[in-house]
């Protein structure tokens, strides 16, 4: 009997009247992972995952999330286990802690079953930067199942688990659950502590849930928010079901749709879906405008600013010294420090290091990264204003579907436009959400984003539950099988 293709409230249930037990999730999924082709995990925690999985026998089933396999990033950090950021510095990095999101799953009984593939410390949108080898997309193998969160993406279309954790720093939530068919929140920028995620450009990061549905998304996101005192930048909010808007109607709901985000960059069959969703909405009430947003086509030139001087920052820490890889027999410290990232960092690892260094040395800082810091504050401002004619702002989230494997990654433009779509909510601080729309003609995954205001998510659930409902698109790339 296949559990992990059911709904939750139906696994909740089988588990409170004892028909079945943690192990039994816990077994299937690592079944289906080892069987997997998919390449979506570095690490399988299979020992630890059965032996918490028995000690749950004993505890009663006291929330929605108990006993719950789910996978998490490997560039979420966890005491004991494996964390590698898929790069070959920290392939050989035992972590001593948690980060407060693992934590936070962990105090709801959840069973983490893995650490999840990704581009090396999420630098990259197909996850083909991996030291460990790209993951591959369930709905068809030859094509990429996107980046940087790609090993979540492909465990959650393949149903070997329900939940993933994976996080977004320019679409790394978003384009990957877009290419895999499955539903990613990159929540606001502090509603989720990033205390242990291990940092690529620290003022854009987000962890977020990834999951096969609307609601179960929200769960998850339930458990995983709060301000936390080792996270200066996490948000005091109150506490909030983000659930409670699942279900309602949209009638009336107001959304703009950015002229920019519906441009010639994508693609005639992803836009078509989109507008066919958005003929959907107008018919149940809602009210769909295209609108000008400016300092859109800014927001990939900001993000290249950004987050490579950001992430060159961030990255000095692996020096060879502390933690994670080192050279042997250095003559001097100089060596160590240049043979240990020149053998650790991947390529993509190393020109962003380098682009980055430079845009922060001398006058450079005040000429690139501090200029962009203001157009980006414009850019804030801009959605800002949008927001207050406007519940929520809607728009594809890629350009084209997931492209094959073996595609060329030096392609300037298919890297910009990777980016182009889902960029500037990061920029803004912005809550986004993917949600299936659709298919291509080769039966491939289309998805639609949903933009909210700051800390509005519960809103971006509701015109998101909605749309899945009305389309009821069937997202299982294996076919229905129980």
């Amino acid at each position: 009997m296949r559990y992990l293709n059911k709904d939750i409230k139906t696994i909740h249930e089988l588990l409170k009247n004892k028909t079945i037990k943690p192990i039994d999730l816990v077994n299937e999924a690592i079944e289906r992972i080892e069987n997997s082709t998919q390449n979506a995990y570095i690490t399988l925690n299979k020992e630890e995952a059965r032996k918490k999985a028995i000690e749950l026998e004993g505890k009663e089933v006291d929330n929605i999330l108990f006993g719950l396999p789910i996978a998490v990033k490997d560039n979420i950090i966890t005491k004991d286990l494996l964390t590698t950021c898929g790069s070959h510095m920290l392939d050989n990095f035992i972590p001593i802690y948690d980060a407060t999101i693992v934590e936070k799953i962990k105090d709801k009984n959840m069973i983490i079953i893995g650490k999840t593939n990704m581009d090396e410390f999420a630098m990259g949108s197909s996850s083909r930067t991996s030291y460990f080898g790209a993951p591959r997309n369930p709905w068809n193998e030859e094509k990429i199942s996107g980046g940087s969160s790609g090993g979540s993406a492909s465990t959650i279309a393949n149903r070997d688990v329900l939940f993933a954790l994976g996080s977004d720093t320019g679409g790394s939530i978003r384009q990957p659950a877009s290419y895999t068919g499955i539903v990613g929140m990159k929540p606001t920028y502090g509603r989720i502590s990033r205390y242990g995620l291990v940092a690529f450009a620290s003022s854009l990061d987000q962890i977020g849930p990834m999951t096969k549905n609307v609601y179960e998304n929200a769960l998850l996101l339930n458990a995983i928010v709060g301000e936390d005192e080792k996270d200066l930048t996490s948000a005091r909010k109150p506490e909030e079901d983000f659930t409670r808007y699942i279900g309602k109607e949209i009638n009336g709901m107001k959304i703009a749709v950015p002229n920019y985000l519906m441009s010639d960059i994508v693609s005639s069959e992803i836009k078509d879906s989109i507008k066919e969703t958005i003929e959907m909405l107008k018919k149940e009430g809602a009210i769909v405008e295209y609108v000008d947003v400016k300092y859109l086509e800014n927001a990939v030139t900001l993000y290249q600013i950004i987050a490579m001087g950001e992430a060159s920052s961030n990255l000095a820490r692996f020096d060879g010294i502390r933690f994670g890889h080192s050279c042997e027999n250095p003559k001097d410290v100089e060596e160590l420090y240049y043979e240990t990232r020149r053998e650790g960092f991947g390529d993509e690892v190393k020109r962003r290091i380098m682009v980055g260094s430079y845009l922060l040395s001398g006058e450079n800082a005040k000429d690139y990264y501090n200029k962009a810091l203001s157009i980006r504050d414009d850019m804030k401002k801009e959605f800002e204003n949008t927001f207050k004619n406007y519940d929520l702002i809607i728009g594809p989230t890629t350009t084209t579907t997931a492209y094959n494997i073996t595609d060329p990654m030096d392609d300037p433009l298919k890297s910009f436009m990777d980016d182009v779509l889902v960029i500037p909510v990061n920029m803004a601080g912005l809550p986004g959400l993917n949600i299936p729309v659709g298919f291509d003609k080769n039966h491939m995954p289309i998805g639609m984003q949903i933009i909210g205001n700051a800390f509005e998510e519960a809103k971006i659930y509701q015109l998101a539950s909605f749309i899945e409902n009305k389309l009821n698109l069937e997202l299982n790339p294996n076919g229905g099988e129980e």
